[in-house]
């Protein structure tokens, strides 16, 4: 049976790690300047051969300028470029060799999609038979064997950007960028790119960078990911990473639901802290050193906030009023009063017939220490 290469313990990508950039990407010191006070970067990572590296972050943060640099679409104003060895920042983009999915499919209306397929093909001098072949075997990689005559407005927005994807793919590009390929798509229509583009990036092992603003798409398809904010890069990590050690206040609630609490220091021992928060709570969390800022955030994911009986056995305590429950069927997310000023939220997954909390009932609660994580503020 087939299976899928995964990262290996301490987060390298197969076929090579962040610093193998041979036959990778490196970018080093990226700046790109639209004024005075607009730029993006300086911006530093590198993506090994066979990684689906995905740039995330909110609109406006740089990382379709990122993308549109290495594409060779946006003068680098400081910085170097590297694929496979080579330095491309002053390579004009049809001869960087890079394979590209935007946001709309950008197919030909008036060709086939074979024709569309296979016009880079015809472009680059492949006879023409040989390119109808190629574009055949791409198009069934994707799963539309059936449908390369049909003109793209025939198509479906998730076939014309499959097509889109068979296109530069067919090409065998060293590198394949994507622009928010699915974002035009409905959810169902989403998930069901995400789930395909993921199976083919894997059995094709191509190098990827992909941007986008959906947290769960970079969750669910990359080896790594950059956040940036701001025009920087505020963490580099495996999804697993990203998620359960974010290096900022703004990784933290940008990446999934979080309880952020403004919180002092009181104390470090043994590997524990004791902290209070604003809203009067007092927590005890692990850390590994005394923290280095009396003033810091603690995070607390909701899923790993537990109730009832299952509260009993950690250090941190609480009774808690609930105040809100919204139904979302596979799970139920709470806002819990605790005390007269303090909040959380609790995400709880539904399964086997539980039942939600009823609104205004009174709940114990409890949070581990090993699952409060101290970011600086």
């Amino acid at each position: 049976m087939e299976t899928e290469p995964e990262p290996r313990a301490n987060g390298t990508p197969p076929g090579g790690g962040p610093a193998d950039t041979e036959t990778g990407l490196a970018v080093r010191g990226l700046v790109r300047r639209y004024a005075r006070d607009v730029t993006v970067g300086p911006i530093s990572f590198t993506v090994a051969e066979g990684e689906f590296f995905s740039l995330l972050g909110p609109s406006g943060c740089g990382k379709t300028t990122t993308l549109r640099c290495i594409a060779g679409f946006e003068p680098v104003d400081e910085g170097i470029i590297e694929l496979a060895g080579r330095r491309i920042e002053k390579v004009p983009p049809h001869k960087r060799e890079i394979g590209l999915v935007f946001q709309t499919p950008m197919l030909f209306p008036h060709l086939t999609v074979s024709d569309n397929v296979a016009f880079g093909l015809s472009v680059h001098g492949v006879p023409r038979r040989e390119a109808a072949r190629r574009a055949a075997v791409m198009l069934a990689l994707v799963g539309l064997s059936e449908l390369g005559q049909r003109r793209p407005d025939q198509l479906s927005g998730g076939q014309q950007q499959r097509a889109a994807l068979a296109r530069s793919l067919v090409l065998e590009p060293p590198l394949l960028l994507l622009d928010e390929p699915f974002s035009s798509l409905d959810l169902k229509l989403r998930v069901q790119m995400r789930e395909e583009l993921r199976k083919l990036q894997r059995r094709l092992q191509k190098t990827t960078i992909f941007v986008t603003h959906d947290q769960t798409e970079a969750l669910a398809l990359s080896h790594r990911i950059a956040v940036l904010s701001g025009g920087r890069i505020e963490q580099i990590g495996t999804p697993r990473e990203i998620y359960e050690q974010p290096a900022s206040r703004f990784v933290a609630d940008f990446i999934g639901n979080a309880n952020l609490l403004e919180a002092e220091v009181l104390g470090w021992r043994d590997g524990i802290a004791d902290i209070t928060t604003e809203s009067g709570l007092r927590l005890q969390a692990c850390a590994a050193a005394a923290p280095t800022a009396r003033r810091v955030t603690a995070l607390v994911r909701p899923e790993l906030v537990r109730i009832g009986n299952a509260a009993a056995s950690v250090a941190n305590t609480f009774t808690a009023e609930v105040t809100e429950v919204v139904y979302l069927g596979d799970e139920a997310q709470y806002r819990l009063r605790l005390g007269v000023r303090a909040e959380l939220l609790l995400v709880r997954k539904l399964t086997g017939g539980s039942d939600t909390l009823a609104h205004a009932s009174v709940v114990n609660v409890g949070i581990d220490p090993g699952d409060v994580v101290i970011l600086s503020r």
